[in-house]
């Protein structure tokens, strides 16, 4: 199996400039299988002597997500609402809503030291336009810290040297300020408010956009390990 290393290492590259648009048509991967071997940056991201990778979600996950719900009661909300009490209700969540879909998803565990914290996702992806919605969320303990920029900024340049996609968006309300941050972070501009897009409960909430381009210029991220499959 090929590996292939990212900008942000010191070792050359095959692209000719970051964030440069991919030539040709290229074959999309089938999701869940990896395409091209390991995207790497480096032998994942250390901090104190902690290791951060990104790999599709695996039933073996559900008691980390657990324990990830029970320390943050906001991931009910992006967990489309409900409580995850169990491992068994994990497993059925995992398999359902962070693995399963009914349309093309690239679904990545947040690990550190192989352990479930945070998820990053492309949703969406539509190989016509070459557009694909991100979207991610990290434990509580595990915010702060830069790895959900740095675990965005590692999908996006799957999305774009492996998947062939051009245009990647997110979103997040705009009382988010955190989430606002991971997305700049990432290299993803801001382009506009959508008024009370998002209702949970009673409550509608205004959304932030942002959106990245292949051709933008790369944020200068150190990226974290990423296997696809």
């Amino acid at each position: 199996m090929t590996r292939r290393t990212l900008p942000g290492t010191g070792a050359t590259a095959r692209r000719t400039l970051p964030g440069a648009v991919p030539t040709g048509r290229r074959t999309p991967p089938v999701p869940g299988r990896l395409s091209r071997g390991p995207v790497t940056a480096s032998a994942g991201v250390p901090t104190a002597r902690r290791v951060a990778t990104l790999a599709p979600w695996q039933p073996s996950d559900a008691e980390a997500l657990v324990a990830a719900v029970a320390e943050s009661p906001d991931l009910v909300l992006q967990l489309g609402g409900g409580a995850v009490p169990t491992v068994e209700a994990a497993r059925d969540l995992i398999a359902t809503q962070l693995v399963a879909s009914q349309d093309p998803t690239w679904a990545f565990a947040v690990r550190v030291d192989g352990r479930a914290v945070g998820h990053v996702a492309l949703a969406h992806v539509e190989h016509g336009h070459g557009t694909a919605w991100v979207s991610y969320w990290l434990t509580a303990s595990e915010r702060g810290r830069g790895l959900a920029t740095r675990a965005v900024a590692s999908v996006a340049r799957f999305a774009f040297d492996d998947l062939g996609l051009f245009r990647l968006e997110l979103g997040h309300r705009v009382n988010n300020p955190a989430s606002c941050k991971v997305a700049a972070g990432a290299g993803f501009a801001a382009e506009g408010v959508e008024r009370a897009k998002l209702r949970y409960g009673d409550e509608r909430f205004d959304v932030e956009t942002h959106a990245r381009l292949a051709s933008d210029p790369d944020p200068g991220v150190a990226l974290l390990t990423l296997h696809a499959g």
